[in-house]
């Protein structure tokens, strides 16, 4: 279940005007807010690579690889590549698919950096990518670089098959091999992370209550990270708002907090 934002924002507001520290407005949280997020979101890959050298309890609970793999988990998202064009020299043609357009849930899936709509998603990061042929095994296509690429094209011994296709990533396109008359065309299938929401409070103005905001829940936009998320949220926030406020006392309390859970987390 996700972070109510305005259960973070009036923790926010309560603490840094218990001691009148100073204001935050809806503006500078949803800014802040939304960075905090995708700060917490991005820390989730570096945290995973590092638990992955880790050896891990057995337990469910304690398990912390799995742990991070279920806050993953709702960004998470799978579609088909779109094949766009065989490209190169007629004795060695490249088949080229584009990232999925649409994934499993059909939402429509954008990379141009805009904020998206209710039934878009936008593209993060590319996982595994597979190709499902009609009557026979799904195989991981591998990822390689242009010179690999290159290199196990050029031997029949480390050609790749169908039953053993390999693939580069550039520019938002997975060029497939084997290419040519018994080369991949369709059927290729991705697994990729999206990026979170931008956070919203919105507001109405009350105007019988002197111009005081109120919460527009209609218009708003939770946090998409786990509740167990919500202490890390509403300090890492504390942390910016301190800076906003130029109050840096909250500043110091608010980092020492941070880098007391950053530690153990990974002790």
């Amino acid at each position: 279940m996700a972070i109510n934002v305005d259960t973070v924002y009036r923790t926010v507001l309560l603490v840094l005007n218990k001691e009148n520290r100073g204001y935050i407005t809806p503006d500078e949280f949803n800014k802040t807010a939304t960075q905090v997020q995708l700060d917490i979101f991005e820390q989730y890959f570096d945290d995973l690579n590092q638990q992955l050298r880790v050896p891990q309890q057995g337990n469910d609970y304690a398990n912390r690889q799995r742990a991070i793999e279920q806050k993953l988990a709702p960004f998470k998202g799978y579609g088909e590549c779109n094949y766009t064009n065989s490209t190169g020299t007629p004795t060695q043609n490249r088949e080229t698919f584009a990232i999925p357009t649409v994934d499993g849930r059909g939402n429509t899936v954008i990379n141009d950096g805009d904020e998206p709509s209710s039934n878009e998603v936008a593209f993060y990061k590319l996982g595994t990518v597979f190709y499902e042929e009609t009557s026979g095994p799904t195989s991981e296509i591998q990822l390689v670089t242009r010179d690999e690429y290159n290199s196990l094209n050029k031997s029949e011994l480390t050609a790749p098959s169908k039953y053993s296709p390999i693939f580069m990533y550039e520019d938002y396109r997975l060029t497939v091999a084997p290419s040519g008359s018994d080369g991949i065309e369709s059927n290729v299938y991705a697994s990729f992370v999206r990026k979170p929401r931008n956070v919203v409070w919105d507001f109405d103005v009350n105007s019988s209550n002197n111009n005081s905001y109120s919460w527009n829940s209609t218009n708003s936009t939770n946090f998409e990270l786990l509740q167990s998320e919500q202490t890390e949220v509403i300090v890492r926030i504390l942390l910016y708002s301190g800076i906003v406020v130029k109050d840096y006392q909250v500043v110091q309390l608010a980092a020492q907090e941070v880098q007391q859970n950053e530690i153990n987390q990974k002790s």
